[in-house]
């Protein structure tokens, strides 16, 4: 895939009402081996502003070692033209195509793209973005 390894990897989560911690941490899992990307590397874990306290995402992102951030409606609106899968539900509720693609983009930045399109299991979905770091030139 080419990533670089200083590439900030975020995972952004859609999931219903009722989801549990299990089937949210298993899907990253499962992002993250279908992408070819160690857990280790994982860096942050979005979803929408609203949903960032339920408790199924607090347990989830914890067992990577992980707080979940939120993004406004506005700030994943600002990633819906970067966004490539279109629901319409989602739409309808959010706004946006895919809530788990435009919070991965919104929280790894502009210059942020998909290494993962959305994966879905019964009730969440998870798309990764990364983010490469920007390293400064040593003077001298």
């Amino acid at each position: 895939m080419g990533l670089d390894e200083a590439a900030m990897i975020v995972a952004g989560i859609g999931f219903r009402r009722g989801a549990e911690a299990f089937e949210i941490t298993a899907l990253i899992q499962r992002a993250l081996a279908e992408a070819g990307i160690a857990p280790g590397r994982l860096a942050a874990i979005a979803t929408a502003h609203d949903r960032a306290g339920d408790a199924a995402i607090r347990d989830a992102a914890s067992a990577f070692g992980l707080v979940p951030e939120g993004f406004t409606p506005e700030a994943l609106l600002a990633c819906d033209a970067r966004v490539p899968t279109r629901s319409a539900r989602i739409e309808a509720l959010r706004g946006v195509g895919s809530l788990c693609e435009a919070a991965a983009l919104a929280c790894a930045g502009p210059d942020s793209r998909l290494v993962l399109d959305r994966i879905a299991s019964g009730s969440v979905t998870c798309a990764l973005a990364f983010r490469p770091e920007t390293r400064q030139r040593a003077e001298g």
